[in-house]
């Protein structure tokens, strides 16, 4: 043999081995945990949500005896710090120097939008059951980034501007937000809708983060005379605009909806009669009656002593969600492509809501979505309660998906209004 052609012959015996030795990794990896990481804010301006998405998606894990398919699922939590730098150094530890086979997580629209650039150049799955960026899953939608288990901003506020137009025969309302891209996809879904059958959107009001004194603005709200206010608002600028508008004797007066974040558990379960009555709409209502909600509701404050929030139920119905992926590709979650297939056929049948879920052609769930009001709850303390039920919406409402997507994203030059 010359020196060429055993250079040939080592290099394949080699390349032989080289062969072999993936082989061995791919199955040990196949059989060994499967490794999930967890991006969470557990510090920062949202950190008390960021612990109930680590509380919900846990709840589950545990309930199932940590394994599914025959592997041992590891949960590895990282917390994003509220910021998109964080965030992305984060997610690159998790996936280069730990290994993980995906993805969950984030709440913030801004730590999200990194993480999905990351996902989008790395191939790794993304899930993301809070995150509501609504171009996540329209413009700007990644094939390896999935809505589990989630919604967009824009998806949960049109069946209510429906109710208020056709069922409160509301004509004028006003809304108010938080100011930046949550609260105008919330508003613009809502005003959008609201316009299109004939009402008139007589003013919208846009207030700061972290906004303390909200007397300005339901000053201009008592002026403009509105049939109705429609408030985005979150965290602790909720709690703060449905105390003041109660303190300033508006109860009562002008009826007070809400984007589904304004009566999350995470803002009424420390207010009292000043929550009372307020409609929102939401795809999950802690105080839905049915069995299969109140099997979760009791588990969630059996394990943690609250009544569950939109982060802790949306991270919980991912998990079950997840695990029936898993379950379908028989634990191979290391097939990317096949895993993210399978997660792109589940209908979720056995989640909290009750109620078939299924993803559209986009990355994003088709729910029924619930006119929910807050009511006191037998026991103490108050929750959402349906009043009326919008079945199979989806991020689209009612309009076709190419004609909608030609419209610009929501912004607060572009609120959608008079668009039908």
């Amino acid at each position: 043999m010359d020196r060429r052609s055993f250079v040939k012959t080592s290099a394949a015996a080699f390349g032989g081995l080289m062969l072999s030795t993936h082989a061995l990794e791919a199955l040990a990896q196949g059989t060994g945990p499967v490794k999930i990481g967890l991006l969470a804010p557990l510090t920062g301006v949202v950190a008390a949500g960021g612990k109930e998405i680590v509380e919900g998606f846990n709840l589950y894990w545990t309930q199932v005896g940590g394994k599914v398919a025959g592997r041992e699922i590891h949960v590895l939590v990282e917390d994003d710090g509220s910021n998109p730098d964080i965030a992305l150094q984060k997610a690159r530890k998790l996936v280069e120097q730990q290994g993980v086979a995906f993805l969950i997580g984030d709440l913030l629209a801004n730590t999200g939008l990194a993480v999905a650039e990351y996902a989008k150049s790395n191939g790794v799955p993304y899930f993301i059951p809070v995150v509501a960026a609504d171009d996540l899953t329209q413009r700007a939608r990644v094939p390896n980034v999935l809505r589990v288990a989630g919604y967009t901003a824009s998806q949960m506020s049109r069946p209510l501007a429906d109710w208020a137009y056709r069922k409160k025969n509301l004509r004028k309302i006003v809304t108010v937000s938080q100011d930046y891209t949550f609260g105008y996809e919330q508003c613009g879904g809502f005003a959008q809708v609201f316009t299109g059958l004939g009402g008139k959107i007589a003013g919208q009001f846009w207030n700061p983060l972290n906004t303390q004194d909200f007397s300005p603005y339901i000053a201009q709200i008592q002026s403009a005379a509105p049939d109705a206010v429609f408030a985005m608002e979150t965290g602790a600028d909720a709690n703060r605009f449905i105390q003041q508008w109660a303190s300033f004797g508006m109860k009562g007066k002008i009826p007070l909806m809400g984007a589904q974040n304004f009566t999350d558990q995470s803002v009424i379960r420390t207010l009292g009669p000043e929550v009372d009555g307020i409609v929102s709409s939401a795809h999950f209502a802690e105080g839905n009656p049915i069995p299969a909600t109140q099997k979760f509701v009791d588990a969630y404050q059996a394990a943690y002593k609250k009544l569950p929030s939109l982060y802790g139920f949306s991270f919980y119905s991912a998990a079950m969600w997840l695990a029936q992926a898993i379950q379908a590709v028989n634990g191979q979650v290391e097939d990317r492509q096949k895993f993210l297939a399978a997660v792109r056929e589940v209908t979720l049948t056995n989640s909290p809501l009750g109620r078939p879920v299924h993803l559209d052609a986009y990355g994003n769930p088709v729910y029924d979505v619930y006119i929910r009001q807050v009511e006191k709850r037998p026991g103490g303390g108050y929750w959402n309660v349906p009043l009326e039920t919008y079945p199979q919406v989806s991020q689209f409402w009612t309009y076709k998906p190419d004609d909608y997507l030609k419209q610009p994203s929501y912004s607060r030059a572009f609120q959608g209004i008079g668009k039908a």
